[in-house]
């Protein structure tokens, strides 16, 4: 099974150089909703088993235009279900704050060197948020079904889940680049997980994702598909 995770699109925090958190009422921006209306073309008629998506406004406004155009009538029995385990991550008494304040913060540093000992004012903990996160990774893998699973989610959500599915700790998670709109790609058919694709933001995907899996795992880069 292949697990497609979306971040979602430029939003107003994001303009404003906001960390928005959980807040309410975030929607995306002018760029956002540019980027939104690109991801029909971008994802087209790939066929998925289930899409998954955080219930915070800017992640539907994100992958709406896509399901309304195409997803929806090209995957019928399949509905659009909000998961929280992708919501993003509870930063306390961080939220709504400006990023270049923050900057100046002591706990800075934790979060950029050490963030699996990361618990935010009055908010949860980086690897909280991580355990979650795999939790709906594991729910859908575990259904074995055919078809992508999408994943439409927040940056340190996604970062923290392919440092997860990659084997690497937690602590090296920053060195994970997830920018807005972007898919990255993971398959999870194997004993081990394999990242196909990462922070994608302009190709065209629907032949990827449709394609045959690849098994194998193989010497000298693969030949392709």
């Amino acid at each position: 099974m292949q697990v497609v995770l979306i971040r979602h699109a430029h939003s107003e925090a994001n303009a404003k150089g906001l960390l928005s958190g959980r807040i309410s009422g975030v929607h995306l921006s002018p760029t956002g909703s540019s980027q939104a209306n690109e991801l029909v073309g971008r994802l087209g008629k790939v066929t998925i088993s289930s899409l998954r998506i955080s219930p915070l406004e800017r992640c539907v406004e994100t992958i709406t235009p896509w399901w309304e155009t195409v997803g929806q009538t090209h995957n019928r029995r399949i509905p659009m279900v909000i998961d929280n385990n992708l919501v993003e991550v509870d930063y306390g008494k961080w939220s709504g704050k400006k990023l270049s304040l923050l900057s100046t913060n002591k706990l800075w540093k934790t979060v950029q060197n050490n963030p699996s000992a990361m618990y935010f004012p009055a908010g949860e903990g980086l690897a909280q948020m991580q355990e979650r996160a795999m939790r709906a990774v594991h729910e859908v893998a575990a259904l074995k079904t055919k078809g992508a699973a999408i994943f439409v989610s927040h940056g340190d959500v996604i970062k923290a889940i392919v440092a997860s599915a990659m084997g690497m700790h937690l602590d090296d998670f920053q060195r994970i680049v997830i920018d807005p709109a972007s898919i990255s790609v993971i398959d999870f058919s194997g004993s081990k997980p394999r990242l196909l694709l990462l922070n994608d933001s302009r190709a065209n995907l629907e032949s990827f994702l449709n394609a045959p899996l690849r098994k194998r795992n193989l010497l000298g880069g693969g030949g392709g598909k």
